[in-house]
């Protein structure tokens, strides 16, 4: 690698105070209330970093997946290096494009001391790749370099800016770290294009599984088509499998296609971090093997000291298990070290939702909202928030009426199950029917189907004939569900919802406790929470209002149970108005 242009300087700078992506902001409603600790101020490590998107050079516009690589491939290693913070690609990727970059303020809003940027370009089978490492408190340049080489070389290329930047940050290299750092992802440019493309994809991941996960995992399958041995594709291809199995492909061919790519990556390099991890995500989401998983993670921890998905994932166990409040000590974490990921901060937000802790949540919802204004699903959700807290439905029709004053466009979010909340919150028939989605909606991984809803909304009107019709056809697409998801208690819960408005009373019993044996709450504290919900409706509807109230006294006490608002005015508990161990369970979950 021809190197030109040295610029060098001291990477030492004085350390000042900033906004480390932590809010710190006072919460409405409550004198004297805690606040999250979102944005506290700390010192930021002078041994840190935010690598940027690399700048496209090249006069063909398609190359970007090479400038893009490059600086995956630089995050990637410094990443594993234990003496340095290094933020994750999530959080960078947000300043690619046309924007006019203020490091300073991009440093304090990622909380680093440095920035690291650069830009590509390729002409035939040569590539010049140019980096400049800045100190983001100063704006002072300390380090800059251009590289010239063979397309061939550019594996070479990045571990040799990655080792000069750990060496300018005066980062201490263990002889693993450098060996990782110097070994390419594959010697096939084709291949590592496919892999690009797909994790640029899966950065999106948290606005549109149904969509994105699919295609990404076919430019996966095509890299180690391409490549066997590209062992960071299987490993993204394991967890692509297993996000789409738990988010709605919930069959055992998906869940083999996810431990195939687990079993590739350790064959390859049964000790990385990496194969470790994603072993951990497939013991959690296909097996909800919540000790396995951990053990794995232990061992991810040891290797990927700045993987900010080993405390997210960590987070999402503790969570299942209950222990809410190291749940949410680790997705707090993981913040830290990607501090502009939406989906965390989302996922923050749904854990003091769990605990009905909402004056928080709404202060989480603040957060991101400055960070992306128009984060559509985050105004909704807050907006849904002021229902579920304090059974409000106004700011939830206000925002549905302007998303559909907007006919969806971009900026917006398709209110979706939501608006049917909403509707059926305000025993509006026609305005449920106006928000159904033909194709129904999920929540928590389990589908209800428009022709169950339609039944609900017979139900809500007393349409008998209407009803059972609808709850007919319902049960037909239910069973064919059960029968592809076998020992799936929340999807068998909802057949026993389904027989409970056809008078099915045997059946709904039956299949209702059959779905808490099988999720207990011992094994999943938030799914766990819900079929119990469930069961409690399904008691309801058949006229068994003592075991309605006795499992609605359960939910209640839980973490993820019943909530104030959707108790207080949704349809599905009208069987149990008036009764007064009903009244007192509402009551009792009301804002104080």
């Amino acid at each position: 690698v021809k190197r030109f242009q040295t610029v060098t300087g001291k990477s030492r700078g004085k350390t000042v105070m900033c906004w480390s992506g932590l809010m710190v902001g006072a919460l409405e409603g409550i004198a004297g209330v805690s606040v999250w600790r979102s944005e506290s101020v700390q010192a930021v490590p002078d041994k840190s970093i935010a690598v940027l998107p690399f700048e496209n050079l090249s006069h063909d516009k398609q190359e970007s997946y090479l400038a893009d690589g490059i600086q995956d491939e630089i995050l990637s290693d410094l990443a594993n290096v234990a003496d340095l913070k290094a933020i994750s690609r999530t959080s960078v990727m947000q300043y690619k494009g046309g924007i006019a970059r203020n490091l300073r303020d991009i440093g304090r809003q990622l909380g680093v001391a440095h920035i690291l940027q650069g830009g590509v370009a390729r002409s035939g089978k040569r590539v010049r790749v140019s980096a400049d490492l800045i100190d983001a408190r100063t704006d002072r340049h300390l380090w800059g370099q251009t590289y010239d080489c063979e397309l061939s070389d550019v594996f070479t290329l990045k571990s040799e800016i990655a080792k000069a930047i750990a060496e300018q940050l005066q980062a201490k290299l263990s002889p693993a770290e450098k060996s990782a750092i110097e070994r390419p992802p594959t010697n096939d440019l084709n291949a590592f294009d496919f892999y690009i493309g797909a994790k640029n994809l899966l950065l999106r991941t948290g606005t549109d599984t149904a969509t994105i996960l699919p295609p990404a995992i076919d430019l996966l399958n095509q890299a180690v088509a391409r490549d066997t041995s590209f062992f960071e594709a299987w490993c993204q291809l394991a967890w692509a499998n297993d996000f789409l199995y738990v988010t709605g492909d919930h069959t055992p061919a998906r869940l083999a296609s996810a431990e195939a790519a687990v079993q590739a990556a350790f064959r390859l390099r049964p000790d990385a971090g990496e194969t470790h991890l994603a072993q951990a995500w497939n013991l959690y989401w296909g097996h909800l093997d919540y000790n396995g998983a951990l053990a794995e993670l232990a061992a991810a921890s040891q290797r990927l000291p700045n993987n900010p998905q080993v405390f997210e994932l960590r987070g999402y166990i503790k969570r299942r298990q209950g222990k809410q409040e190291e749940a949410l000590h680790n997705l707090e974490r993981a913040i830290d070290l990607d501090p502009r990921n939406l989906f965390t901060l989302q996922q923050i937000a749904v854990s003091y939702g769990y605990l009905r802790r909402y004056a928080e949540k709404k202060a989480v919802y603040s957060r991101i909202l400055a960070i992306e204004p128009n984060d559509g699903e985050t105004q909704v959700e807050r907006a849904l928030l002021e229902l579920d807290w304090k059974a409000e439905t106004r700011p939830l029709h206000q925002l549905s009426d302007s998303i559909r004053a907007a006919n969806f466009t971009a900026g917006t979010y398709d209110i979706g199950m939501t608006g049917v909340i909403c509707a059926l919150a305000e025993r509006n028939a026609a305005a449920t029917h106006d928000a159904l989605d033909p194709a129904g909606f999920g929540y928590e991984g389990v589908h209800f189907s428009r022709s169950f809803l339609d039944g609900v909304i017979a139900r809500m009107l007393k349409e008998d004939l209407k009803a059972r019709s609808a709850f007919t056809a319902a049960r037909a697409e239910q069973e064919k569900i059960v029968q592809t998801q076998t020992d799936y208690g929340p999807a068998l819960s909802v057949l026993g919802l389904i027989d409970a408005g056809l008078g099915r009373k045997d059946d709904a019993l039956r299949e209702g406790r059959r779905a808490v044996e099988l999720l207990p709450v011992e094994k999943d504290a938030i799914n766990g929470p819900l079929v119990i919900e469930h069961l409690a409706m399904i008691a309801a509807w058949i006229g068994e209002k003592d075991l309605a109230c006795e499992q609605l006294a359960i939910a209640s006490r839980l973490p993820n149970g019943v909530i104030y608002g959707r108790l207080k005015l949704l349809p599905f508990w009208d069987p149990l108005r008036g009764d007064p161990r009903f009244e007192k369970i509402v009551a009792s979950l009301a804002p104080k």
